[in-house]
């Protein structure tokens, strides 16, 4: 049987958490999923579900009105009775928590507005529904998020995190020996991800079939599952092709697993993987960034941007829908345009001597 697609077999493990996780809510809460199906993917609908539970919960634990009711027992009446003061509530309970005497919990701002987007978005689903009066969500402000400085790598830092793939002069003996084992994948993988830009869902998605040598490009599947081609750099090329001549060569793969990136049990390597992986090559090297496949991510970004100087160019290759959030990641870079013009305005010129 040949290998299914690897983001319909990731769809279909969520679906499967979504039904398990609506059994231990209230019931509306299956409604509000059947409602957004059409527009949202599964992982959101599951995010949705998670963020939503820890409301419920703490709505039956932590407010009186609801404690004589569990969390799959709340109606549309418990609905109607949320204030905007118990959301409030909520959202300060999440900056210092403990849930089921484990370790105490905290939330991001960042987090704390994921959570308050997921109560809105159902509570103002069912407010056009008409099945509740009010959305009282939005008369709370969001919380707010501070800036965070972009962390990149520079052009020096990408040499040595790429050196250090290919001969690692960090490494343990033991981590030498499987860096022998994995070493032109690991550099493939990494070449690719700062090569191109993409995701790393994107890149543990990929299989054989996707690339074409004949144009250097390859085919993707976005967030929201939308398919696009994408190019890559003769080097990129170079790193893929180097790769795939020993993957191909590997008798220990099942020939009819199709994907291009493989682990060492010589089936798709998880997102899990590639960032324990870039995690071990980036500590080796920049030790003072932490590094994961986004930042590979922001790295592609930003050397796009200085070379292009174009966002739209930016946004498009990266897969932003809104080139907002381009030029929310990418603004910084301005800085070095602000350099170069600063000298490009003339106010008075030196008189010449006759």
């Amino acid at each position: 049987m040949v290998q299914s697609n690897y983001f319909k077999e990731r769809d279909f493990k969520n679906k499967t958490k979504i039904s398990e996780i609506l059994t231990t809510l209230p019931s509306f809460c299956s409604e509000f999923i059947i409602g957004i199906e059409n527009k949202t993917t599964p992982l959101t609908q599951l995010e949705y579900l998670h963020d939503l539970k820890n409301f419920f919960d703490f709505l039956t634990t932590e407010i009186y009105e609801f404690r004589d009711k569990k969390t799959k027992d709340l109606d549309f009446d418990d609905l109607s009775k949320i204030t905007s003061s118990h959301i409030e509530y909520y959202l300060n309970y999440l900056s210092s928590y403990s849930k089921d005497n484990q370790k105490i919990l905290s939330n991001s701002a960042s987090a704390k507005a994921r959570k308050l987007s997921s109560i809105r978005s159902m509570l103002n689903y069912f407010y056009r529904k008409d099945k509740i009066n009010s959305n009282v969500s939005t008369k709370i402000d969001n919380p707010k998020i501070r800036e965070k400085e972009i962390i990149r790598l520079e052009v020096d830092e990408v040499v040595k995190l790429l050196n250090e793939a290919e001969s690692p002069q960090n490494f343990s003996k033991r981590q030498k020996s499987y860096n022998e084992i994995t070493k032109k994948r690991d550099v493939a993988m990494l070449t690719l991800l700062l090569g191109t830009g993409i995701r790393v869902s994107e890149c543990v998605g990929l299989n054989i079939e996707d690339i074409d040598f004949e144009v250097n490009g390859f085919k993707i599947t976005r967030k929201g599952g939308n398919q696009v081609i994408l190019y890559f750099s003769d080097e990129v090329a170079s790193s893929l092709k180097d790769y795939l001549e020993e993957r191909l060569n590997n008798k220990n793969v099942d020939k009819n697993e199709k994907s291009l990136f493989l682990s060492l049990q010589n089936k798709r390597i998880s997102v899990r993987a590639v960032e324990k992986l870039v995690k071990k090559y980036s500590e080796a090297c920049v030790p003072l960034k932490h590094i994961t496949p986004h930042k590979l991510r922001s790295t592609y970004g930003t050397n796009l941007y200085r070379e292009t100087r174009d966002i739209y160019i930016v946004a498009d290759v990266l897969g932003h829908k809104d080139v907002n959030t381009t030029k929310k990641h990418y603004a910084a870079i301005s800085e070095d345009s602000r350099r170069e013009v600063a000298n490009v305005i003339k106010l008075r010129e030196k008189e010449s001597k006759e």
